[in-house]
């Protein structure tokens, strides 16, 4: 299996380094300079570098967040819907099988088969109801490719990893002096990294939720953080509606648990999210740690 990663952003180089299959010199040389908007370049990369696999983790997820999407459609329409198009069209003409990373962010709120007794989750099938403009584009891009051979989706929610990182939920709930107070589903990086290996390998077609299975609060984590790295951390909670109300936000914020059953009806099996993104906090303080050692050295 040979690997071509697509996007050179936080997940992007997390991939790159824990793979199997990919040529970390070529991606740096090649790949990481191409703009998937760009057909004849993505084209000729595929070809030459003989790929057999492509992962599209490219996408405008907008700085410092997704408000940015707002005020800048046309770069995120580009990006979002465009280039994932362009690069599905040459995977088909190289032969390569391609890994597309979605969104969980479609999804806003309760799914439709919630009852008193909780809710199981968005299904894949669920149609989607996306209120930010960046979720219609990743919604966007889902449908136009959910129904082509040779297509994987995986749709990832709030990604979680053990190092600190803008991007990371982690970095972005303990900077924030106001949270919303709201349950959600996670994707632990870890566990992506072997979802997105299996799907590659065994040329998985169609769209599945690649969540932790369960969900945890925003309350939640930070808990756990404040346990485990930092005791004085503080933050005020708010409602839900309460984010765009109050001026702290442009587009309306997803909420939503994903159902993530038909990944594991195919045999790939991410960790109880609990469990996950506790040994991602532990891993996290470790992170932290080092960096702060470091610091102090120099």
């Amino acid at each position: 299996m040979k690997i071509a990663i697509f996007g050179a952003g936080w997940i992007g180089k997390r991939l790159q380094v824990d793979l199997p299959g990919v040529d970390r010199r070529l991606q740096e040389e090649s790949i990481d300079r191409i703009n998937i908007t760009d057909g004849r370049a993505v084209r000729r990369a595929l070809r030459l570098g003989k790929f057999n696999v492509a992962i599209n983790a490219a996408g405008k997820t907008g700085r410092p967040n997704v408000d940015w999407c707002e005020s800048n459609r046309q770069a995120t329409y580009e990006s979002n819907v465009s280039g994932a198009l362009v690069l599905a069209s040459a995977c088909r003409e190289a032969g390569a099988h391609l890994v597309h990373l979605g969104s969980g962010c479609i999804f806003y709120g309760p799914s439709p088969h919630a009852t008193s007794a909780g809710d199981p989750g968005w299904q894949e099938i669920d149609p989607a109801n996306p209120a930010s403009y960046y979720s219609k584009t990743k919604y966007a891009a889902d449908l136009a490719l959910g129904g082509l051979p040779g297509v994987c989706i995986l749709r990832l929610r709030m990604p979680v990893g053990g190092s600190p990182h803008p991007r990371n939920l982690l970095t972005k709930l303990a900077g924030y002096p106001r949270v919303i107070d709201v349950s959600n589903s996670v994707t632990v990086v870890k566990d992506l990294v072997e979802v997105v290996r299996q799907a590659a390998e065994r040329r998985l077609e169609g769209i599945f939720h690649a969540t932790n299975p369960g969900a945890l609060a925003h309350r939640e984590i930070l808990q756990l953080y404040r346990e485990r790295i930092d005791l004085a951390h503080r933050a005020e909670f708010i409602a839900e509606g309460d984010l765009v109300a109050s001026g702290l936000a442009v587009a309306p914020r997803s909420s939503a648990i994903l159902a993530t059953e038909r990944l594991s009806a195919v045999g790939i099996h991410m960790r109880p999210v609990q469990e996950a993104v506790s040994d991602a906090i532990e891993q996290y303080g470790r992170a932290l740690g080092s960096v702060r050692v470091s610091k102090r050295e120099s």
